[in-house]
């Protein structure tokens, strides 16, 4: 899959492509139906299969919507399509003025002249062009005009991404990982740089890696203690990470933490992606840290219990 960062940095004098338009967010089971079609249609018919994603969100240009939380990062979500077998993804930046193209504009400009589009894989409820405020007949109109096809995707199978979406974020809000990845179909990943921190965990058997994300609209979940992997030089470990405060040693700032079993080196500064794959319990406050490091070592083993399986 090639990467392209803006529309007009996609330069298209021999090809056509099949298109679908939107966040993807998640990239999950919902999405897949949608990208399956889009790839399956573009190998049967000699086009190149091509995803128009954006990014800032357009809640958070539009709407100033800060809150906003999403299930990928745009280098997750990047690297989660390319393995799914797409030619072309085209990141375009989401700005106030591409929002006041007119429909006839996005269509004439961005996919017959620049995209070079044959056909639209589209849901029945997409609206595009200033305000919203054409339709997807809008779409089918354009097409006759500009000779190109669109694909409806029902209602159905639209509801069924939506609601994906609800329940991903929900779970993780939950701490329902095991349903969060049912439906992701992939382990939820978090990616961020290793810092050093207070050195605690170190002092009660258990060095952790303290992962810091960039990207404040990246959703975390609920917290507590998880098992996670990671690959890291070129091998696979597992262990254990708590999402919280620490609270037992008065901890006044929301952390990741992980610790590794099997695994003694140098991580900081080092950018990991931690999958997590179950979760143990809530975080607590404890008596005591003698109290902590005997709840830490049945963690250890429940964790490897879990792993085993």
């Amino acid at each position: 899959m090639e990467t392209i960062q803006g529309i007009s940095k996609f330069i298209n004098t021999s090809f056509q492509t099949a298109v679908t338009i939107g966040t993807f967010d998640g990239v999950h089971l919902g999405h897949r139906k949608i990208l399956e079609r889009l790839i399956n249609n573009a190998k049967s018919t000699g086009l190149k299969s091509t995803v128009l994603t954006f990014f800032p969100h357009p809640r958070m240009v539009l709407q100033k919507d800060t809150d906003i939380k999403l299930l990928n990062t745009l280098d997750e979500k990047t690297q989660i399509l390319d393995s799914l077998g797409l030619d072309y993804l085209i990141v375009h930046p989401f700005t106030k003025d591409f929002s006041r193209l007119s429909a006839t504009e996005f269509v004439r400009d961005i996919l017959v002249n620049s995209l070079k589009t044959k056909k639209i894989i589209i849901g029945y409820d997409h609206r595009f062009g200033r305000n919203r405020n054409a339709n997807i007949q809008d779409l089918i109109a354009f097409g006759n005009t500009l000779d190109f096809n669109v694909e409806e995707i029902p209602a159905q199978e639209i509801d069924e991404v939506s609601v994906s979406s609800t329940k991903i974020r929900n779970a993780l809000l939950e701490g329902d990982i095991t349903t969060a990845n049912n439906y992701l179909n992939y382990p939820y990943m978090l990616t961020g740089t290793i810092q050093k921190g207070k050195g605690l965990g170190k002092q009660f058997g258990f060095p952790t890696a303290n992962l810091h994300i960039t990207e404040t609209y990246k959703l975390i979940p609920k917290n507590g203690v998880y098992v996670v992997n990671s690959k890291l030089a070129d091998r696979e470990y597992f262990g254990m990470m708590n999402i919280g405060f620490n609270p037992t040693v008065s901890g006044t700032t929301r952390s990741i933490e992980v610790n590794f079993f099997d695994f003694d080196g140098n991580l900081y500064d080092k950018k990991l992606q931690i999958d997590i794959l179950h979760r143990i319990r809530d975080e607590h406050k404890f008596d005591s840290v003698q109290e902590l490091k005997e709840q830490l070592k049945k963690d250890k083993e429940q964790s490897l219990v879990l792993i085993s399986k």
